[in-house]
């Protein structure tokens, strides 16, 4: 993994135009609001029918990208404003911030240090009918035991409406997350690599050494003592399930990663950093240590990327009805 071509984009396929503007989908639209709303002049072409003014009209709207998550400690909150700074960067696409509901009593988050969240905070709370109204969807929040926190969890259980009639289904969607720890689960919250029947067949454990043959390559590295890092994250990957993406599955919405399309600052090893193919992310620590400039730029390219691609879908998608 990260060598050869594998990691390299396809020099044939086309590339993502962050310039397009793109026709938004009718039933997500909502041209009465004003956030929506592009100032335009009138045509001077006197000769315009109807059929031409709708599609024109159609062009000027945004698409919507809603940033849903939850933030205890306001970790994945840092990470969801650069996220919107990328989205609205983008011509023709537009973010909003949403909040879950919270689930522990006021007495539970008193005792863990959570800092109060008010009623009147900018960013509102969301409902899950509130999700058909957007063209794509961001969901980040912090992992637990290598699994979304439990208010997250919540608020996909109360989309069952959504889901009965599969009203989400074709939605693009991605997912960001915030860990304590290098080993908290910022790639296994999102997807499953499927590989621990390979790793029972192919690790030695009586000899204290891993056996690792990816693409006809060999790596050994020692279990004992401290943890080794290396682009074989296999072993770790392997003990979780799929927690995050059989959400958006269930739902039929189309999963999102970034992949390597950050660039060079996926390959940054001078310092720890949060984030990976799946999604931007963020190391928390004990609470106390910030975003680097590397995992909020992360976030930002993620929101970016996000946009273009949802105006890409969405044009495709009115070029086919």
């Amino acid at each position: 993994m990260g060598k050869g071509g594998g990691c390299v984009p396809s020099k044939k396929r086309a590339p993502i135009d962050v310039s397009d503007r793109d026709l938004q989908n009718p039933e997500r639209d909502h041209p009465d609001s004003d956030q929506n709303q592009i100032p335009v002049t009138e045509s001077t072409n006197p000769v315009q029918d109807g059929a031409v003014r709708e599609v024109e009209q159609q062009q000027r709207r945004f698409v919507r990208i809603f940033i849903v998550f939850y933030s205890m400690y306001g970790h994945v909150d840092l990470l969801a404003q650069k996220m919107k700074k990328g989205v609205d960067s983008i011509d023709g696409a537009q973010a909003f911030l949403y909040r879950v509901p919270e689930t522990l009593s006021e007495e539970v988050l008193e005792q863990m240090r959570v800092p109060q969240k008010h009623d009147d905070d900018e960013v509102p709370v969301i409902l899950a009918e509130k999700l058909v109204e957007a063209d794509g969807l961001l969901f980040g929040f912090p992992t637990r035991y290598g699994s979304m926190a439990a208010q997250m969890k919540a608020f996909f259980d109360s989309t069952a409406e959504l889901w009965q009639d599969q009203r989400l289904a074709g939605v693009p969607a991605g997912l960001f997350v915030s860990t304590g720890t290098q080993g908290g689960g910022q790639e296994t919250t999102a997807p499953r690599i499927l590989v621990l029947p390979y790793l029972v067949t192919h690790v030695d454990l009586s000899v204290g050494v891993n056996l690792f043959r990816t693409g006809g390559k060999t790596c050994n590295q020692s279990l004992m003592g401290a943890a080794v890092q290396s682009t074989y994250t296999i072993l770790s990957l392997s003990l979780q399930c799929w927690t995050a993406i059989t959400q958006l599955a269930h739902h039929g919405m189309i999963y999102v990663p970034i992949g390597y399309t950050f660039g060079a600052g996926m390959f940054k090893m001078d310092s720890i950093r949060g984030g990976s193919p799946y999604g931007a992310g963020v190391f928390s620590g004990d609470g106390t240590r910030e975003p680097s400039e590397t995992e909020l730029a992360l976030a930002e390219h993620q929101g970016k990327y996000m946009a273009a691609l949802v105006k890409r879908f969405a044009r495709s998608k009115a070029l086919a009805s």
